[in-house]
């Protein structure tokens, strides 16, 4: 299964043009407790934050802040990519992400036609262990959110869990 980043980038500014303001929840615990339960759900162990991984999430999404444009760092780790033109809490991303998993269908590891799915693929990830968000406010009054996975998950032909 191979997910194009430009393709995810595409689908996340779409989904996400529609989401309304919400209360932040942006701690890292906030952030992993949505991952966690996600992959409990399926019986993947938790992630735990990492703060080099965060560091590198952080730096990523200041470099958002001038334009809030879901381009893909092509970093190291996996990474999930959110926005909003309002305020979006991480919580609400991280949910967004998750609820991705109506369109996947694990018997065939693969997403739904014309369905978006490796954002949750990433989330559940069974390999990925550590965990690293940020999020910015962007000149444009939206809001950026990042999430790196490392090691990064989403190989072709592997299931997540």
């Amino acid at each position: 299964m191979e997910f194009s980043k430009l393709s995810l980038a595409f689908t996340c500014l779409m989904a996400l043009g529609f989401v309304l303001p919400s209360h932040a929840q942006d701690s890292p615990q906030d952030y992993l407790d949505a991952h966690n339960t996600a992959r409990a759900a399926v019986g993947v162990g938790p992630m735990t934050w990492d703060d080099t991984v965060a560091a590198y999430a952080q730096n990523y999404a200041n470099q958002r802040i001038g334009d809030c444009n879901l381009v893909h760092s092509d970093g190291p780790y996996g990474e999930n990519l959110a926005w909003s033109s309002g305020d979006l809490s991480g919580t609400d991303a991280v949910k967004m992400w998750v609820d991705e998993k109506a369109d996947y269908d694990y018997g065939s590891n693969t997403c739904a036609p014309n369905k978006v799915c490796g954002h949750y693929t990433q989330v559940v990830w069974r390999n990925s262990v550590r965990l690293g968000c940020a999020k910015v406010r962007c000149n444009s009054g939206g809001t950026f959110i990042g999430c790196n996975y490392d090691p990064p998950g989403n190989y072709v032909g592997e299931k997540p869990y």
